[in-house]
């Protein structure tokens, strides 16, 4: 064996070692910095969601208004922006710069989570309906199923009918209709 070749467990070769997956593997030097695209957007949305408050403009109007007073009423040697106030315009124009595309991601990330929110939605009613209609059928199916059972005051009516029924016969005919009546030895008179 060579020296310049290791010896791996099972006859791995280095090739295969790289593609281990019990073992970490070195953590690779980055030349871009690695960022969290959540946090990020988190970062965003706060940002964007101060500048569109009264706040971010009374604290906005202050800075413009202390730098327009500082830059017209302070001695000529004291002024960092003379007249035509070039740099508040380049400040300003920064600012807007940064915040356009802030509130672009930050909106486009509220219509991803509206999207999300919209489909679960829209399931949610998909399987209300599909409960809504599987109701419907069963409270049909028993609807016709008890159109087919004797209720109680069909039943009571029937045997009244019957009672009535058997009643006349007794009467017409002058004779024991119920045998129970028989067998105790008593007569459709004896009543």
């Amino acid at each position: 064996m060579t020296p310049d070749r290791e010896k791996f467990p099972s006859g791995a070769t280095a090739a295969t070692r790289r593609l281990r997956l019990d073992q970490p593997q070195p953590r690779r030097v980055r030349l871009v910095p690695e960022w969290d695209p959540e946090a990020f957007g988190r970062l965003s949305e706060r940002i964007a969601r101060f500048l569109g408050t009264g706040r971010f403009i009374v604290w906005m109007t202050a800075v413009i208004i202390v730098w327009l007073g500082w830059n017209i009423t302070a001695p000529a040697h004291l002024r960092w922006d003379p007249y035509p106030f070039i740099f508040l315009t380049l400040v300003l124009s920064l600012q807007a710069s940064y915040a356009a595309p802030l509130i672009l991601l930050a909106q486009n990330r509220q219509d991803d989570r509206d999207r999300v929110n919209l489909e679960q939605d829209r399931k949610q009613n998909e399987r209300s309906i599909a409960d809504t209609e599987y109701l419907t059928r069963e409270i049909a199916a028993l609807r016709s199923g008890l159109g087919e059972v004797a209720t109680r005051d069909w039943i009571r009516s029937e045997l009244q009918d019957l009672m009535k029924e058997l009643e006349d016969r007794r009467r017409s005919d002058g004779h024991v209709v119920f045998p129970a009546e028989r067998a105790r030895g008593r007569d459709v008179d004896d009543r």
